[in-house]
């Protein structure tokens, strides 16, 4: 009996010893403050619960999030957003899909509303270069030709450039080397390049998807915590079942931290100062 007796009271112990730290760890998380670097909660898979999805993430510690636009519609949109919640920031662009899909008319249509309200975002973009989906010298080029339009708005009104560089991330890197604030959103190039990128100074976004992608944990491990955001680029690339959201950029912190061999608390830290510092937010 008293050997049944210490086995049950040993049990307890380790029980109550995995609830201490597992509160703690909820503790923790609380705490924190991060910032959702790149997301479109204007998209339409947010129509019928926006505001409680942006109440849920605000509530969960998400104190700060950057809101992307793509095109005239979504540009329009991410400025209300930014109107209606202080916490909300917008960056305008132009998405290359966009320019690749729809043209030069519309492209032009674009520009001229990056110009017209550059001064009320906080970054250019998203905007860059496609190449996962167009594959011919010609396409490409065009993509090159706008994207080039882009980089000389960033610069003219001195905008941090938010970059969509999908298997193109070295020709961005070429044609964007010389700007001063760069970012690299949901950057899943090379390892090799991701050091240049870091090396002229500019900053590399981790996205969600880091927590299922062996790739993404190499590229975090790899990426100096001064120069690292992390981002949902909800809806998409969700780390749980079903639509991504701005809560879940949470969930990037512990993937990282394990990567990085350090804790929570300096992830969330870090990316919190380098997001506010390249955005001046």
């Amino acid at each position: 009996m008293l050997y049944i007796y210490n086995v049950i009271s040993i049990a307890l112990t380790s029980i109550e010893a995995l609830v201490t730290a597992i509160n703690m760890l909820f503790n923790i998380r609380s705490m924190l403050k991060v910032i959702d670097s790149h997301c479109h909660l204007d998209f339409p898979k947010f129509n019928r619960d926006r505001d409680k999805t942006i109440e849920r993430a605000h509530n969960a510690g998400v104190v700060k999030m950057v809101n992307s636009g793509i095109d005239l519609k979504t540009n329009q949109a991410t400025l209300a957003l930014a109107n209606e919640y202080d916490f909300i920031y917008p960056t305008i662009g132009l998405s290359p899909l966009i320019v690749s899909h729809y043209g030069n008319e519309v492209a032009n249509s674009i520009l001229l509303q990056l110009e017209l309200h550059a001064e009320q975002a906080v970054g250019i973009g998203e905007a860059g270069l496609d190449y996962h989906y167009y594959k011919e010298d010609k396409e490409r080029e065009h993509q090159k030709q706008y994207f080039r339009k882009v980089i000389e708005i960033a610069e003219k009104y001195e905008k941090t450039l938010v970059i969509h560089g999908r298997e193109a991330e070295e020709d961005c890197f070429e044609m964007v080397k010389d700007l001063d604030k760069v970012v690299f959103h949901c950057y899943g190039g090379s390892i090799e390049t991701a050091a240049r990128i870091n090396d002229a100074g500019y900053y590399i976004s981790i996205p969600t998807i880091v927590c299922f992608s062996e790739h993404h944990k190499k590229i975090a491990e790899n990426v100096p915590l001064n120069k690292m955001l992390i981002e949902t680029d909800s809806p998409y690339l969700s780390p749980r079942k079903g639509r991504n959201e701005p809560a879940f950029v949470l969930d990037n912190l512990s993937v990282i931290a394990e990567a990085k061999g350090t804790d929570i608390e300096t992830i969330a830290n870090a990316t919190f100062r380098n997001t506010k510092k390249i955005f001046g937010i």
